[in-house]
């Protein structure tokens, strides 16, 4: 069985959506000829925006994991590593002097990221894993993007080695990239580590079309070797859940939504649909922003509410499975038709209809509409959110949507061992 050494920065027990990319692949390639090694962080020394230890039983016995250490920068910043934002200090609104200074700070003296500080532990111990065990391919994925500068020097040690970057999000144009005040020459020289590994890696793979054009716009003649391999969902997470129709129809929403998540036009369509005498509750769960929480509950009253903390991964499965509906909000940025959340893919696999806040032309809308598995809406667009929940209501199928084999995680896996070879 051929060896791929895979660097990422996030790995159970982390939680969130960063990490099961990786780790749901890695449990997939051995069916097709590949050992993962895993070259990750020790949690000890790791700025992790969540935990969620549950994900640790998808390690598989036959995936070596390796951990080094890591200089923690958050630390100056938030003395609980948990607190700490996977954006690295976006998602704080703080718009005191202090709060702008460390955003200053962070966007200028820590290029591309904060999580730089794993970098030297971890090009030291990719570099005897290679030399040791004669590793010849390697996949380094992020965000966090300063990972990607550990490939960069890896394939300038090893030219001959195969070497995939998966880039998940935007680099700099991610939709949070001002908050940071970047200088002319800061944002040049994260410019240039952008282009230099899109140029040097041997493939690049995104999550969907639109940001591979991203990706081909920022380094012109890079088209051929850039591969879009989507998120997509574990049967497996799914097993021995059993999938329920709620007898009040229930809205559920899963992950963040932070100050900057534009949800005014959809309080204002479920304050319409209440007002039509239609009887439904909202269930969220994960991190909702406190501005945001005041809003819904001024205009919707608490009795239909229920605000639930981060949880565990087989949790949020459970809530999907007994919702009536899906609620999907990408954030707003001129780049947001690329996004494709690994949410949206577990949201299609629940087989109950996805209402999404997003570019009714973007990647997200084309897969949710094309299927048949819901719809996406402009943020402000109150009228057309009102009357497809109200429809959805009236519908309010005990049918349960078979989701496409497209976005197994296990035939996506196949999808990235033929990129291996």
């Amino acid at each position: 069985m051929k060896k791929v050494l895979i660097i990422t920065y996030y790995w159970p027990p982390s939680g969130g959506a960063g990490v099961q990319r990786w780790l749901k692949f890695s449990k997939y390639l051995p069916q097709s000829g590949w050992e993962p090694v895993i070259l990750t962080v020790d949690p000890e020394y790791a700025a992790y925006p969540a935990l969620d230890p549950s994900l640790e039983k998808d390690v598989t016995e036959n995936i070596k994991v390796c951990r080094t250490k890591a200089t923690d920068w958050f630390r100056f910043y938030k003395s609980d590593k948990t607190k700490v934002p996977s954006a690295g200090f976006a998602t704080n609104k703080d718009d005191s002097p202090k709060g702008k200074f460390s955003r200053f700070i962070r966007g200028n003296f820590f290029i591309p990221d904060p999580r730089r500080g794993w970098n030297r532990h971890a090009f030291k111990k990719a570099f005897r894993l290679i030399k040791d065990d004669g590793i010849k391919h390697i996949i380094t994925t992020s965000p966090p993007h300063s990972t990607q500068l550990i490939g960069l020097k890896l394939k300038k040690r090893f030219p001959e080695i195969k070497w995939i970057a998966d880039l998940r999000d935007p680099w700099t144009d991610i939709y949070y990239y001002d908050l940071f005040y970047p200088t002319c020459i800061s944002r040049k020289i994260d410019l240039n580590y952008e282009r230099s590994v899109l140029n040097k890696a041997d493939i690049i793979t995104t999550v969907g079309p639109s940001l591979g054009k991203y990706f081909e716009s920022k380094a012109p003649g890079t088209g051929e070797k850039i591969k879009v391999v989507q998120n997509g969902y574990d049967e497996s997470d799914f097993e021995n859940v059993a999938a329920s129709v709620p007898e009040k129809f229930t809205i559920s929403y899963t992950g963040t939504i932070s100050d900057s998540y534009p949800v005014e036009g959809f309080v204002k369509a479920i304050k319409a649909v209440i007002d039509k005498g239609v009887d439904i509750s909202l269930k969220f769960t994960g991190f909702f922003s406190d501005v945001h929480k005041e809003n819904f509950i001024s205009a919707l009253g608490n009795d239909r509410l229920t605000f639930i903390p981060y949880s565990d991964h087989k949790t949020v499965v459970r809530q999907m499975l007994s919702s009536s509906m899906q609620f999907l909000v990408l954030a707003k940025d001129p780049g947001n038709k690329s996004f494709l959340p690994g949410k949206l893919f577990e949201y299609i696999a629940s087989g109950k209809p996805v209402l999404c806040l997003g570019p009714a032309d973007g990647d997200s809308a084309v897969i949710l509409e094309k299927g048949g598995f819901g719809k996406c809406f402009e943020y402000d667009d109150a009228k057309g959110i009102a009357d497809y929940i109200i429809s959805s209501v009236q519908k309010n199928s005990s049918e349960i949507k078979t989701p496409p084999a497209e976005f197994s995680r296990k035939n996506l896996s196949m999808k990235i061992a033929r990129l291996l070879e």
